[in-house]
């Protein structure tokens, strides 16, 4: 499949009639056991990808360097891949065009794009509208139709006074969905009435990041939910797995978690599969 066509399937995964599922993965590995698992499509973490290169999460990592990563994780399934490239790389939206252009050479059909400058501040509404703009330019230019999920962090970031955040949150999702975003993420929400008003007012595919204690992908989709992400609470896992393990080595010297946490597949096979 071109990555055209690829960038096009993907783009129809957000429109039902089941929410589309993202279970976000860090590397080669991580996505093939996705891929396996049957899912349709494969989702990078920018914290988890950072994490496992030695990088804190918030653009510590460059693009170039999370880029590589992409590009061995697009290589590797068939599945289209969508790309989380924080917030673009720069601040200009010549920096997010360039960055866009960087996950299309990666093979990549999808971009996660953010508009938190700081742990306390959002950027300019006009300018990330300018920006979403720019990815939507470079991609057209290259002939692949990458679907940007545009995200803002009011909730996540805890933006203003609570009763604000709804609207704040509607106001800018629907200027970035003007400017071209395919998917609009709304992260840190999981109140059952909040998800159904945004999901209502947003006039687009809304992306929910899920996990424990938010609601059920059954009441998710009921709520009008189209994609579901994970984020890096799937290598945080992954990672628990390994802290269980030292611990319990260390200290009873036994292996019970080792027992029940290995996987048992052959993964050379895996990894030596047709891919790509």
């Amino acid at each position: 499949m071109s990555q055209r066509a690829k960038a096009e399937l993907f783009r129809q995964l957000h429109q039902g009639p089941r929410a589309l599922l993202l279970p976000n993965i860090w590397d080669v590995v991580s996505a093939r056991l996705v891929e396996q698992a049957g899912y349709p499509a494969i989702a990078t973490s920018s914290a988890a990808v950072a994490w496992v290169l030695g990088w804190p999460d918030g653009e510590r990592i460059s693009r170039e360097e999370m880029a590589t990563v992409v590009a061995r994780i697009a290589s590797s399934v068939a599945v289209p891949v969508t790309a989380d490239m924080e917030a673009g790389y720069g601040p200009r939206p010549e920096d997010v065009a360039a960055t866009a252009k960087a996950v299309i050479a990666a093979g990549a059909v999808g971009m996660n794009l953010e508009d938190a400058v700081s742990p306390t501040e959002l950027i300019d509404q006009t300018m990330q509208v300018e920006r979403i703009q720019a990815a939507c330019d470079a991609a057209q230019s290259a002939g692949v139709p990458i679907v940007i999920n545009a995200r803002t962090d009011v909730f996540l970031k805890q933006i203003g006074e609570p009763e604000t955040r709804i609207a704040h949150t509607v106001r800018r999702l629907n200027a970035y969905r003007e400017a071209g975003a395919a998917s609009l993420f709304a992260p840190g929400v999981r109140d059952p009435d909040t998800i159904g008003v945004l999901a209502r007012e947003v006039g687009g595919p809304l992306n929910i990041l899920a996990g424990a204690g938010a609601p059920s992908i059954a009441e998710l989709e009921r709520l009008g939910v189209r994609r579901v992400s994970l984020g890096a609470s799937v290598m945080r896992a992954a990672l628990g797995a390994v802290r269980r393990v030292a611990e319990e080595l260390r200290g009873a010297g036994t292996f019970t978690a080792l027992a029940d946490l290995a996987l048992t597949d052959d993964l050379n096979r895996l990894l030596s599969e047709s891919r790509g």
